[in-house]
């Protein structure tokens, strides 16, 4: 690299750091804006505090539970189940993807079922796993797996599709075998697509984790927002909904630098 080449490479990454910094005060500044509107609403009645609870009251909950030992249990519960439901869900689906890759007459055939499933109301099948798996975290497991794996499946399998057909004409010239085209053409080419399928399956994880929580569960943020309900401590539930806000935007932003360095 030249050195004109290097200065307007540090260039460019100073305004790339100058942007973020940027984004990152602003997504701060509006946070602050939305948390201190959400107290001002509640401390004037312009939402019913009884109901929507405020940050003050969530706070203080936090640290009730904290003390009491139960809040970390809860949480740990929850994040492990999440972040099983998210690698098991990311990986089926790229295994349902390569399998349609490498067998065209399976991928039509399972295309319709494919797209029904994925429609499909996942809280449907909640019950059906309860009495297939027991009332515990393998049925949460399935349920964030019902969740993911389908929408997974579907944009990996996609992205396999669009691979530049040039390249594969090219690799078969020259005698690549199926398995060699994929390994070294076709997997490589989606590798853009399947971290985007992380980004997705973050919160399709919790949704799947929380949802079968609601259903089976004796533990975990899910179960202490059910719990709320039906002892009408709204604070508990807001409590709890906040911290999945919270643990979920670090799940993100962890899996956010963790596809940043594969694509580096």
């Amino acid at each position: 690299m030249s050195h004109e080449e290097r200065a307007l490479y540090q260039a460019y990454r100073k305004k790339e750091q100058k942007q973020m910094i940027i984004v990152l005060i602003t997504q701060i500044i509006l946070l602050g804006i939305l948390i201190a509107g959400w107290e001002w609403a509640s401390a004037t009645k312009r939402i019913d505090p009884l109901l929507f609870s405020r940050p003050t009251t969530v706070l203080e909950t936090v640290q009730k539970l904290w003390h009491e030992s139960a809040l970390a249990r809860h949480i740990a519960v929850t994040v492990a189940e999440t972040v099983a439901g998210f690698l098991l869900g990311t990986a089926s689906g790229i295994l349902i993807a390569t399998a349609l890759w490498f067998s065209p007459f399976l991928a039509r055939v399972m295309d319709p079922y494919l797209v029904v499933l994925n429609s499909m109301p996942k809280v449907a099948l909640g019950p059906l796993f309860i009495v297939a798996f027991g009332s515990g975290m393998t049925s949460i497991l399935m349920m964030a797996l019902a969740v993911s794996v389908i929408v997974t499946a579907l944009v990996v399998h996609g992205s396999f599709k669009e691979t530049d057909p040039n390249y594969i004409k090219l690799a078969r010239t020259f005698g690549a075998s199926r398995r060699q085209i994929f390994t070294t053409i076709v997997f490589p080419a989606a590798r853009p697509s399947m971290l985007s399928a992380l980004k997705v399956n973050v919160g399709l994880s919790w949704i799947g984790v929380i949802v079968g929580e609601f259903l089976a569960a004796k533990e975990g943020l899910g179960y202490v927002i059910i719990y709320g309900f039906q002892i009408f401590n709204f604070n508990l539930v807001m409590t709890s909904i906040v911290l999945i806000a919270v643990l979920s935007a670090a799940m993100y932003q962890v899996v956010a630098v963790l596809t940043r360095r594969f694509e580096r």
